[in-house]
């Protein structure tokens, strides 16, 4: 077990290391979802009729679209190393297979959590103001925190299932905009007949409405929090089994065939 979190806190380290010496990709995680919030609430939010101030309606859905965001560039990380041929290196030294994978992830998470904050900070200067406990704040952050890991685990299946960090990047594409097509922006009363049933009934939408009902004390939906977090849980758990499923098994699969 100790050679374990060693080998893990050394690969977390190497992952957060990269991002540093990638400051393109580093800061357009960080500061792509502030612009977007500013984007929807100065350009967009006077348009869009949402029953009050239009920040607190969108700050939840921007979280959750700036982990897919950070999901993407886990993609394209772990794809870049079973190209480059780190992975032989690494599987000659005396470190245990699954930390690389998990070093990944874990970074993933740090530098999620990290844009999370940001975004936090940004709603609250242009106006965002949550009616929230401490143990809604718990609550929330919990959440966050548990879809970042799933869509992490996720994106790792993808780098790995991906012939290269271009095609890892296009694959991600289709988890990034998704959160379009939810609650994430609008309510999904307001979209036509065949895309208010996709946005009603995709993963993201529980997760939003979720989020926003801890927050805000309502869901967009009409739909109590504490069914929406039901759901949201049980779609993130779904994500997180099989995305740690497929990694492994394909994972192990990549390296036995080196």
């Amino acid at each position: 077990m100790n050679h374990l979190l060693s080998d893990s806190r050394v690969m977390v380290g190497r992952c957060l290391r990269r991002s540093l010496r990638d400051p393109e990709a580093f800061f357009t995680a960080l500061v792509l979802p502030v612009i977007l919030l500013l984007l929807f609430v100065y350009v967009f939010g006077g348009a869009i009729a949402h029953g009050g101030a239009y920040v607190n309606y969108v700050v939840p859905g921007l979280i959750v679209l700036c982990a897919g965001f950070g999901a993407g560039t886990t993609a394209v990380a772990v794809a870049t190393d079973m190209s480059t041929g780190i992975v032989e290196r690494f599987r000659a030294l005396p470190i245990a297979p699954p930390t690389m994978l998990l070093g990944q992830v874990m970074a993933s998470l740090v530098r999620n959590l990290v844009a999370t904050a940001i975004v936090i900070a940004a709603g609250l200067a242009v106006g965002w103001r949550p009616d929230a406990s401490p143990v809604d704040w718990l609550g929330a952050a919990a959440m966050i925190v548990l879809v970042i890991f799933a869509l992490s685990w996720l994106a790792a299946a993808v780098g790995l299932l991906a012939r290269g960090p271009e095609a890892a990047s296009s694959f991600m594409l289709i988890l990034m905009f998704l959160p379009y097509a939810s609650t994430a922006f609008v309510r999904a009363d307001t979209m036509p007949t065949v895309l208010r049933a996709f946005a009603s009934h995709q993963p993201f939408t529980p997760i939003i409405e979720t989020m926003r009902g801890l927050w805000m004390g309502h869901t967009a939906t009409g739909v109590s929090t504490g069914h929406e977090a039901w759901l949201a849980l049980a779609w993130t758990l779904g994500v997180l089994v099989v995305g740690v499923t497929v990694a492994s098994r394909l994972l192990a699969h990549r390296s036995a065939s080196r």
